[in-house]
């Protein structure tokens, strides 16, 4: 079958730069649906899917959004109406890959409508905004952005050689040829930091001799992110939560906050789930002159030139461990919270830069509270967590859940 590839941006102002990536993907080929989301005048040459389309499918009128004159509420239309065409293009099967070129309008409208395509569909967009922060278009998604390293205006000898590259990516995609079969073995999702690394190491080995592929998340807030939605979407057989550590920033305001919604989707789905407190003891920010300046007396670690660790105390342990119990109290399948009573890190354990029985005993002390009627299982391991008894231990807790077998 002849790969497609959707074609979504505003034609009334970069209808040149799509004609010329249209061209490139036609004369290898692959078939294009061009979708044209622009409200401001006519589009260069005549889309697939035009803008009156796309303006209904949005719950809105064209003929209102080009003579109201907000263009912000004219995006918001043109966004919610382009995010469900390509959805209905996906559904459908039309489509095998999806291609955008914008500024900071354009990649914010395209991104909405990419951002639901599923992980491993191949989707780019190259953007003017593909350097810096570019976590609210990328999101928890494996979307990719380029940088168009000049504005998308015209075709030069920049701009034609990077839309170029864009169009061959695209085309490399949608024509490799399918991955080998990867096998049937039921997945488990494990969240990992460099201070758990030997915890989770020991669990993914021990659990991959048990017939498991384990998918290990980094929990620097994007991590904990995708995490949760590959759990939602049903991914996995079970969660090893061994690092819990972006609950403390999005407590305290570290910079791998990874929102509200974090330890929530196994619950919410029944997904066994083994949680532990791994890296609670810290919250994360930067270099250390970034720093806020209220926490510059606290006790603070360089763990690498680009990440400055802030000691968690007694109080907000406290909090942290309430918020973890409520949330495990929640679940509506097995849960089991393990807690190592001798360090929650690396760095944690007696002598280390973050040994803090106090601040451990609130964690431990709120955790036991929490958990108190509900139906999640406490265990107490009096090791570190970073000692091959724990990992043992987490790892047999969870297979018995999702075997259904009764725990050791």
């Amino acid at each position: 079958m002849q790969p497609t590839v959707v074609l979504l941006g505003t034609l009334d102002t970069k209808s040149t730069e799509y004609a010329f990536v249209r061209e490139i993907l036609q004369k290898t080929g692959i078939g294009t649906v061009t979708v044209d989301a622009g409200v401001l005048g006519e589009p260069g040459f005549r889309p697939d899917i035009d803008r009156n389309r796309v303006a209904d499918a949005g719950g809105g009128d064209l003929e209102k959004l080009v003579t109201g004159g907000d263009r912000g509420a004219a995006l918001a239309v043109m966004q919610r109406g382009a995010a469900a065409i390509v959805r209905e293009l996906h559904q459908e099967g039309r489509i095998q890959g999806a291609l955008a070129l914008g500024g900071t309008g354009g990649t914010s409208l395209a991104a909405a409508a990419f951002r639901q395509l599923p992980l491993g569909f191949p989707k780019l967009i190259v953007s003017t905004a593909a350097s810096g922060n570019t976590e609210p278009y990328v999101s928890e998604t494996d979307l990719i952005l380029a940088p168009s390293v000049v504005d998308i205006s015209g075709l030069n000898r920049i701009s034609t050689r990077v839309l170029a590259n864009a169009a061959a990516a695209l085309i490399g995609m949608v024509s490799a040829p399918p991955l080998p079969e990867q096998g049937d073995r039921p997945m488990v999702a494990a969240s990992m930091f460099g201070v758990t690394t030997a915890c989770v190491t020991q669990a993914r080995e021990r659990l991959e001799a048990l017939g498991y592929e384990v998918i290990v998340f980094h929990m620097t807030g994007s991590g904990g992110r995708a995490m949760e939605s590959l759990i939602s979407q049903g991914f996995f057989a079970g969660v090893l939560d061994v690092t819990t550590t972006e609950l403390a920033d999005h407590l305290v305001g570290g910079v791998f906050d990874a929102g509200p919604d974090r330890l929530t989707a196994a619950a919410t789905t029944g997904t066994p789930q083994v949680i532990s407190v791994g890296a609670l003891d810290m919250v994360n920010f930067g270099p250390r002159d970034s720093v806020p300046p209220q926490f510059t007396d606290r006790n603070l670690y360089e763990h690498n030139a680009s990440v400055t660790l802030m000691r968690t105390t007694p109080d907000e342990c406290a909090g942290l461990g309430a918020e973890l119990a409520r949330k495990a109290s929640t679940a509506s399948g097995p849960v089991t919270v393990v807690l190592p009573l001798r360090g929650i890190s690396a760095i944690a354990g007696a002598g280390g830069p973050f040994f803090d029985p106090h601040a451990d005993d609130a964690l431990f002390t709120a955790v036991r509270s929490g958990l108190e009627g509900s139906d999640a299982a406490l265990v107490e391991l009096d090791t570190d967590i970073n000692d091959p008894t724990f990992a043992e231990a987490i790892v047999d807790r969870l297979h018995a859940a999702i075997t259904n077998q009764p725990a050791s």
